[in-house]
């Protein structure tokens, strides 16, 4: 009787089959239920009720044990972060990805466990996927790299980088965006796909940085008098370190003006002070000290033929 229910219920699956085969198959299924007597009827809808039970009771008492397991594995999980400081949006992102997936692979062992065929649902559950992997993949992309961002740390919130051409305190790092604060206090929003495979420049990595200027002085001014004074107005300032001493030397011999380089090593908090303010004297002084700024300039030779 357990067979015949079964092929019952195949038959009532099977209704996009022509509708003469479906008529031969309900006078079949008419015909056999006719030559059984009710109490054999009784008996196997019986039988069908208890095994039907036993599965539903096995397959409850499965969702509670598996979910008690997942939770323990979640704590687990979420301690392990804890412990390793792993970024908030890293953090999140994992313990949702452990609970979805643990739900689903809950569900998939409850329903074989009732006696469904799960291939259809896995095989959805994976189309889905990959439709869904193909049409953001351009978003999966910035997806990876914020992950390797998070994971591999080159730089942290507070850091001050310089990425992609943009230089700036790194205001928050995001799954697909890392922002950054830069000095003339624009926000800039940088894809993390682009940045992970850029080279990274990350000031903070040290507790000095090195402070450079480039002036442009005349051919025929006195170089030694010129240095003395850009020494002079480094040092004074006080925030300049002695440790390396600064340095200036002839940077380039140009068309049109000799460059010299000064070069000196400051802490990080106060490299954009010293900077303004060695510009500012350098543009203020050196003209004192009998540097000339010269503009750019080309000399034509005319010939009489």
């Amino acid at each position: 009787m357990l067979n015949f229910l079964l092929q019952a219920d195949q038959t009532i699956e099977n209704l996009i089959v022509p509708d003469s085969i479906q008529k031969a198959r309900f006078a079949q299924t008419v015909e056999q239920l006719s030559s059984l007597e009710m109490s054999d009827i009784w008996k196997q809808i019986t039988e069908w009720c208890v095994w039907t039970g036993i599965k539903l009771v096995i397959a409850i008492a499965i969702f509670y044990i598996a979910r008690w397991i997942m939770r323990r594995i979640l704590h687990i999980v979420d301690t392990i972060m804890i412990r390793r400081q792993v970024e908030r949006s890293l953090h999140s992102f994992c313990m949702t990805a452990v609970k979805t997936l643990g739900y689903i692979f809950i569900l998939v062992i409850t329903i074989s466990t009732l006696g469904f065929d799960t291939t259809i649902f896995v095989g959805m559950l994976a189309s889905m996927g990959l439709a869904i992997g193909m049409a953001l993949s351009g978003t999966l992309q910035n997806f990876a790299g914020g992950v390797m961002i998070l994971v591999l740390r080159p730089y942290k919130i507070g850091d001050f980088i310089e990425a992609e051409g943009v230089s700036g305190t790194v205001a928050d790092i995001r799954l697909f965006t890392t922002t950054i604060h830069t000095s003339d206090k624009k926000t800039i929003y940088i894809p993390n796909n682009t940045i992970s495979t850029s080279i990274i420049n990350n000031y903070s990595t040290s507790t000095t940085r090195r402070c450079s200027w480039k002036v442009s002085v005349a051919y025929g001014d006195n170089y030694d008098v010129i240095r003395e004074a850009m020494l002079k107005i480094i040092t004074r300032d006080g925030r300049a370190l002695s440790d390396p001493m600064p340095i200036v030397r002839i940077d380039a011999l140009a068309d049109s003006a000799v460059v010299i380089e000064a070069r000196a090593w400051v802490k990080n908090e106060d490299f954009w002070g010293l900077y303004d303010s060695v510009t500012e004297a350098f543009y203020k002084e050196l003209p004192e000290a009998g540097a000339n700024f010269p503009f750019p300039q080309l000399d034509v030779h005319l010939t009489k033929e």
